[in-house]
Order: structure tokens, then C-alpha cells, then sequence
């Protein structure tokens, strides 16, 4: 959403890279730090621009630092100590771009990441609208088929409940509990039947032996 350039406001690094970030994605946000990207003063420039970046801007997600192409002695400014200290030491990250495809310098090797070149650069950092537009429709995709696989299983879910016991006879929920009544009672009622029963037995021998005893 908001990218930083670090580069001259004159070369034909700016230009390229605003041309595609406009092209892909024409609301980014762009913060351009001007500075000179050769000769005295330059090292300094750019190191400074990095630290002002990060100090005054630390919602920029990513910043670009470099240049076109030119000859060694052009691009020695991204070798120098202090460059390379401000990009490591940046808590944005940096991604550098410094002249063409064949060029390499210590900037390359402490930021985050290498672009071949400017435009590289940009093309790195922003989607085309064909690809923004492609990962949108595959994201919806995979939230309707996620929305699918979850409405489904509620289906499944409900159809079992809706089968089990418990809802086409709630009834059969009681039907051991009852059974297990049923029996402790008919337990009972035998056992106390077995008991009485022993006990006339007993009261009708007794009344035998007084009847015995009995001179009448």
C-alpha cells in the first residue's frame, strides 16, 4: 500500500519505476526521496534518506533503493560502508536495484532482497490488476468451497440427530430405566410374597404343636 524510492528524481530509474507502479496499481502510495546517486555527497545522500525514511515513515512496507545503469565508478556510491549500514540497519524492508542485471554491489548483498533492475524492482513489489483480479477469483473460489465442505457436514450433523432415538421416539429414552423398575418392584413383590409365605408356614406349625399340647 505505500512503497518509498530512493534514487535520483532525475534518471531513468524514477521513471520506469513510477510508470509501472502506476500501470499495476495507480492508487499505490508512493514517497519519493530524492537524492544524488553519484559523485561527492551521494553516499551520504542516500544514507541519510533511508534513515529519515525509516524515522519519519515506519508504515512504508517496503522501499526501493538503487538506480540505473552506468559504469563501476558510476555506481560506487551503493558500495560504500555507510550505504550498506543504513540498508541493513533499516527496519523497512529494502530492496535494492542498482543498475542493470550484470551489476552487483554491498547493497545487493545487506538488503532484503535484489532486483536485477529498476523496473525489476517495481514488478516485484506490484501485482498486475490481471494478477490482483486472478488471486482475488481463486481466493472466492476457495471460500465457497469452504463454505460448501462446512454447510455440509452441518447437513450431515442435523441428519443424524434428527434419525437418532432420542428424537423420532423420546420415549425409548425411558424404556431401560422403566424396565429396570418394572423388575426391582417384581423383586420386591416376590421376595415379600417368599417371606409371608414362610411365615404362615411357621404360624400354622406352631398352632399344630398347641393344638398337641392342648388336653381338650
Amino acid at each position: 500500500q505505500k512503497i518509498a524510492v530512493v534514487t535520483s528524481p532525475t534518471g531513468a530509474a524514477i521513471r520506469d519505476i513510477l510508470s509501472i507502479l502506476k500501470r499495476r496499481y495507480a492508487n499505490m502510495h508512493i514517497i519519493i526521496a530524492p537524492v544524488k546517486v553519484q559523485g561527492a555527497g551521494s553516499k551520504e545522500e542516500i544514507a541519510e534518506a533511508i534513515k529519515d525514511l525509516n524515522a519519519g515513515f515506519p508504515d512504508i512496507d517496503v522501499m526501493l533503493v538503487g538506480r540505473g545503469g552506468g559504469s563501476m565508478e558510476d555506481l560506487w556510491a551503493f558500495n560504500e560502508e555507510i550505504v550498506a549500514r543504513a540498508i541493513a540497519g533499516s527496519k523497512i524492508p529494502v530492496i535494492s536495484c542498482v543498475g542493470h542485471e550484470t551489476d552487483f554491489t554491498i547493497a545487493d548483498f545487506v538488503a532484503d532482497l535484489r532486483a536485477a533492475t529498476p523496473s525489476a524492482a517495481a514488478e516485484l513489489v506490484v501485482k498486475s490488476k490481471v494478477e490482483l483480479a486472478a488471486n482475488i477469483a481463486g481466493l472466492e473460489k476457495r471460500l465457497l468451497q469452504s463454505l460448501r465442505i462446512y454447510y455440509e457436514n452441518l447437513q450431515g450433523k442435523f441428519r443424524r440427530l434428527a434419525s437418532s432415538r432420542m428424537l423420532t421416539n423420546p420415549l425409548a429414552l425411558l424404556e431401560r430405566p422403566v424396565r429396570r423398575l418394572d423388575d426391582a418392584v417384581e423383586g420386591m413383590i416376590h421376595a415379600s410374597g417368599e417371606r409371608l409365605r414362610r411365615a404362615g408356614e411357621k404360624l400354622n406349625l406352631q398352632s399344630e404343636k398347641l393344638k398337641a399340647l392342648s388336653p381338650l
